[in-house]
């Protein structure tokens, strides 16, 4: 009976597969979480990236984004998403990095995020999600953005 777990954990490590296990123990309540732009980031708090969208992103186009932020990698698919809105972003949370769909969300990341931020950080502009879900060339941008962003936060 035992060389049936034995042959699968050998077969697994050939494959390059890393088997995860499921942890026992308590869980984490909701309400500990906060998101990023409910109120003004402190100042010795610094995430890792931030995401600034277009508001009025159609449910393709967010499902295509999440899906492509999630394949980069957790710091990507863990990353704060900000929706620039009428009045613009508000409240940016010092980052490392923003990855900023759109010319037009960019000058108002420009707008809103103070100078000594924007001089430090890592942005990286790529096209809007309309532009990502119809476009193959948008798409291929979105890709070297993110290994660009990737090698920004492999860096800092």
């Amino acid at each position: 009976m035992s060389a049936v777990p034995e042959r699968r954990e050998r077969l697994l490590k050939v494959m390059g597969v890393t088997p995860w296990r499921l942890r026992f123990g308590e869980a984490s309540s909701g309400s500990a979480v906060q998101p990023a732009n409910d109120g003004p980031a402190l100042a010795g708090d610094r995430v890792s990236c931030v995401v600034i969208l277009p508001a009025g992103a159609s449910g393709r186009e967010l499902d295509l984004l999440g899906r492509a932020l999630r394949a980069f990698g957790p710091v990507t698919a863990r990353a704060a998403r900000l929706e620039v809105g009428e009045r613009g972003l508000g409240d940016v949370p010092a980052a490392a990095a923003y990855l900023v769909f759109g010319e037009a969300q960019a000058r108002a990341l420009g707008h809103d995020l103070p100078a000594a931020v924007m001089s430090t950080a890592h942005i990286v502009l790529v096209d809007t999600p309309a532009a990502i879900v119809t476009d193959p060339a948008a798409k291929r941008r979105l890709w070297n953005g993110l290994r660009a962003l990737g090698r920004a936060l492999r860096g800092a």
